[in-house]
């Protein structure tokens, strides 16, 4: 678990499928190779995509938290 803070947050609170996704990765585009974003979401179909996101593009997931019905990801930029 880590604890470092994220270089950018993203919040898909009340985002559906693909949302979290499309977004997620219009946030990672912004950020530098070796950056953590934060994202936060509620889509229960969210954690299976974006785990799947991550894994197709050579993304690292450092984190996932799971408050109540939220999830909380830490992803580093690879690329």
């Amino acid at each position: 678990m880590s604890e470092k803070e994220p270089d950018a947050k993203l919040d898909c609170i009340g985002f559906f499928c693909p949302i979290p996704v499309v977004k997620t990765r219009e946030e990672m585009n912004k950020l530098k190779k070796g950056q953590l974003l934060e994202v936060l979401a509620d889509d229960p179909a969210a954690e299976g995509d974006i785990k799947y996101w991550t894994k197709a593009t050579g993304q690292e997931i450092i984190d996932i938290k799971k408050e109540g019905e939220r999830i909380r990801f830490l992803i580093r930029k690879t690329k």
